[in-house]
């Protein structure tokens, strides 16, 4: 009995053993199956790395337990026969490097995820050898070159991501073989060429997403066959044409995504076909025409985008049926006529953008209706009317724009109510009255813009409570009396008070503000001196306080705000020398310092400002010469140092500006001549050198500056010939007078008789007749010297012989008159008989040769000479 029952034991031992088989891996015994596979993953694993530089894929090796099965490795599946058929290596800790070759060799694999990580490389055409395929995921890599055609083998794909890459070339026609897909996702690399005709064969696709690219040329009309497709993305391309009429055959469209392209024509009416969609963007695009009032059948829509078009006309009225509307942007277009109130229906909008359109009449009192509302822009419109109170109902609120219109009343105290709101625009109306102080109450406002407007009365003091503000703007209103006390606004990144009435001491409304970038408060009546602790605020980049009562002298100190670029401290009354350390600001681009009452010397280190584009130092009382330094300013365009007391000569290092545009060193006691090193300014368009002393010619180099268009150079001691050139032809005589020894052909000075041709005959006249002139009579005169020095010698000694002691000084003087006399005739007789040789020659060239000969009678001064001997 024990046999029949150990046999029977036996039977169902072997018969569970063979119903259980079937169902268990046992990959350690299927070697030759796997072992090509595991060379293939082993090798791989070698050419990778992360950006860690750690362990990585430490699964992925060979031992007792696992022998040469990968099915226990990290993001490995396989499957009942242990053949590898997953691969999922998704945003693994950044792993970059390459796809072998031999991952072809993988191929029973169906699943491969290799996204979000940073591979690179090109995608190897041996991919096309994975026929049982479904899932490929490339996305969100590096992977460059083209999109191999290859791909066009893999019959059972479903879905294809290959998206945010460097992919390039054309979308190979290959993929419209593809029969299987369902998800074709391009998006995000640099495709270019038009949309191959063949994706229209793909009748299972639902998403493609092609959008982000370079393709270009119009939506081929095979899409239209596409009947399950649910989302197309072609946005952000080169596309263009119309939008084509079959898409409004594609009634399973949810997502039309068409933006920024350069389609035209005006919108399909046959969009509105589209019962099931949810996202139409047609965006930045060139369409015309007015919005179809078939839009109004499209009940599920949550987003309707059509800006940055050129559409015209009113907004339709069925728009007020998309309750399930969330976004709704028409702004940068041609609309005009009112805001309809319908529009408040749509209780649903969050986000409601109008502005830059040409939109009229007065904002409706139902937009306060819209209560999910966080976003409203009707800016850059012709509003107008008064802001509704019943806006302060939209307590969701955070940024309100209304700016660039035509609104008038008062600021309704309402919008304090809006708690959550962080930007507030309504700049550029017409608002008046005072501002309210509920705006205090708004404490997560991080923008508050009320310039260009009417208001009046004091800033409320509520506002130094907005700790977060980065942006508060009030300029260009007539808002009067002292400012709140801005010093707990230490996140303030942009502040404009300028243009208004404002007084009070500058120095003691502000603290260090280390985020400022931008300050401007010109046009007021703020009194006090620059605080050192604007050097202490190390991203101000613009410091405007110009057109104010500002005293005290310019501190050291603003040499530290090493990120400035703007200084314009103009029109005030600040004194002292301008201080060494204003050097330091390498990032300068423009300084003003003009009508204030600075003196001394410029320092040498302004020539370290080597950004400086714009200086303007002009009325002030700065003295000494003109710093050398300045030369080293080769980006400056602007230079004004006129109505200082300037002295010496124009530096000549100046040539060295040649993008300088406009030089005015006008209203100083620069002398000497006009450098002709001016002339290498070549972009000088206009130079202002009157009242001055400067002296001589001007240069003729003036005749090549074609791109001198004003000059004026009045009152100097200039003379000689006005240069030929336009800049002086067309000057007025304002320009040129109070210069006694100018001439030319202009109207008003004498023309010059030396004219170009007859100069060379007058220097031939001077070479050929006047110097040998000039040397015969230096001979006679030496003559005559000898023969009196002589004679006198002679009748000396015979005076003294014969004449008694005492009235020797007596015959002396008489002697020495009577010499006087005939030497003098002698010298008359001489200038006549020059005069009458050089009568016929150049009037110039006769003048410096009486000079010359004057000069000489002079210098030899026979009677000294006499006296002497």
């Amino acid at each position: 009995m024990v046999l029949p029952n150990l046999k029977i034991s036996l039977v169902i031992f072997s018969l569970f053993f063979l119903i259980l088989f079937p169902v268990l891996d046992f990959p350690l015994i299927v070697y030759s199956d796997s072992t090509e596979e595991v060379h293939a993953l082993l090798k791989w694993k070698t050419s990778l790395q992360n950006h860690d530089k750690g362990s990585l894929l430490p699964s992925w090796t060979l031992n007792n337990a696992t022998k040469i099965s990968p099915c226990a490795w990290f993001g490995i599946h396989c499957n009942h026969v242990g053949r590898v058929n997953s691969i999922n290596l998704t945003n693994v800790n950044q792993i970059f490097g390459i796809i072998p070759p031999q991952i072809g060799n993988i191929s029973k694999l169906k699943y491969l995820d290799l996204s979000s990580n940073s591979f690179s490389g090109t995608i190897p055409p041996q991919i096309g050898n994975l026929s049982m395929l479904k899932f490929l995921y490339l996305s969100a890599n590096q992977f460059s070159g083209r999109i191999p055609p290859q791909i066009g083998h893999l019959s059972y794909i479903e879905a294809l991501h290959l998206f945010k890459n460097q992919l390039s070339g054309p979308i190979p026609h290959e993929v419209g073989g593809l029969s299987s897909l369902n998800e074709l996702a391009l998006t995000s690399n640099f495709l270019k060429g038009s949309i191959p005709p063949s994706l229209g064969n793909l009748t299972n696709l639902a998403i493609l997403y092609l959008h982000n690219n370079s393709l270009s040329g119009s939506i081929p009309s095979e899409i239209g066959n596409l009947k399950s497709l649910s989302s197309l993305a072609l946005g952000n391309n080169k596309l263009c044409g119309s939008i084509p009429l079959f898409l409004g055959n594609l009634t399973n469209l949810d997502t039309l995504y068409l933006r920024n392209n350069s389609f035209s024509s005006s919108i399909p009416s046959e969009i509105g076909n589209l019962k099931s969609l949810s996202i139409l963007e047609l965006g930045e695009n060139r369409l015309n025409g007015s919005i179809p009032l078939s839009l109004g059948n499209l009940t599920n829509l949550d987003t309707l985008y059509l800006y940055t078009n050129s559409l015209s006309g009113s907004i339709p009225s069925e728009i007020g049926n998309l309750k399930s509307l969330s976004g709704l942007e028409l702004a940068d277009n041609e609309l005009s006529s009112s805001i309809p109130h319908y529009l408040g229906n749509l209780t649903n909008l969050a986000a409601f953008y109008l502005y830059k359109n040409s939109l009229s009449g007065s904002i409706p009192s139902e937009i306060g209706n819209l209560k999910s509302l966080s976003n409203l822009d009707l800016s850059e419109n012709k509003l107008s009317g008064s802001i509704p109170h019943s806006l302060g109902n939209l307590t969701n609120l955070a940024i309100l724009y209304l700016h660039s219109n035509t609104l008038l009343g008062s600021i309704p105290r309402e919008i304090g109510n809006l708690k959550s709101l962080f930007e507030l625009q309504l700049g550029d109306n017409k608002l008046s009255n005072s501002i309210s102080h509920s705006l205090g109450n708004l404490t997560h406002m991080t923008l508050l813009a009320l310039y260009d407007n009417a208001l009046s009365g004091v800033i409320p003091e509520e506002l130094g409570n907005l700790v977060k503000l980065t942006m508060l703007t009030l300029s260009d209103n007539q808002l009067q009396g002292s400012i709140p006390n801005l010093r707990n606004l230490t996140n303030l990144i942009r502040l404009r008070l300028n243009r208004n009435h404002l007084t009070c001491n500058i120095s003691e409304s502000f603290g260090i503000h280390p985020k400022l970038t931008f300050i401007d408060l010109s046009h007021n009546n703020f009194y006090g001196q620059i605080s050192s602790d604007w050097g202490k605020c190390p991203n101000l980049g613009t410091f405007d306080v110009s057109v104010n009562n500002i005293i005290g002298s310019l501190p050291p100190e603003i040499g530290d705000s090493s990120q400035l670029h703007v200084i314009d401290l103009s029109a005030n009354h600040i004194i002292g020398k301008i201080p060494s350390e204003i050097g330091k600001l390498s990032s300068l681009i423009k300084l003003i310092l003009r009508r204030n009452q600075l003196f001394g010397q410029l320092p040498s280190e302004l020539g370290s400002l080597i950004q400086l584009e714009y200086l303007d130092l002009s009325s002030n009382r700065l003295s000494n010469s003109i710093p050398r330094s300045l030369g080293n300013l080769v980006k400056l365009h602007y230079l004004n140092l006129s109505t200082n007391q300037f002295i010496q000569e124009i530096p000549i290092k100046l040539e060295k500006l040649i993008h300088l545009s406009e030089l005015d060193l006008s209203h100083n006691f620069l002398g000497k001549e006009i450098p002709s090193q001016i002339c290498n300014m070549r972009s000088l368009e206009m130079l202002n050198l009157s009242h001055n002393n400067l002296s001589d010619f001007i240069p003729r180099c003036f005749e090549e500056m074609n791109g001198l268009l004003y000059i004026d150079i009045s009152y100097n001691e200039l003379h000689g010939p006005i240069p030929n050139s336009t800049a002086f032809s067309d000057a007025l005589m304002e320009a040129l007078q109070g210069n006694e020894g100018l001439c030319g052909d202009i109207k008003g000075f004498q023309s010059c008789k030396a004219s170009k041709s007859h100069k060379p005959a007058s220097r031939k006249i001077w070479v050929v007749i006047v110097f040998p002139l000039l040397g015969t009579v230096a001979l006679l005169i030496s003559l005559i010297a000898l023969f009196f020095i002589f004679r006198r010698r002679k009748n000396a000694l015979q005076t003294l012989q014969s004449s008694p002691r005492g009235t020797r000084g007596f015959l002396s003087v008489l002697t020495f008159e009577g010499k006087i006399v005939y030497e003098e005739i002698i010298r008359q007789r001489m200038v006549l008989m020059m005069s009458t040789a050089l009568e016929k020659v150049d009037k110039e060239v006769y003048t410096k040769l009486i000079y010359l000969l004057e000069k000489s009678l002079q210098s030899r001064n026979f009677i000294r000479h006499s006296q002497v001997r």
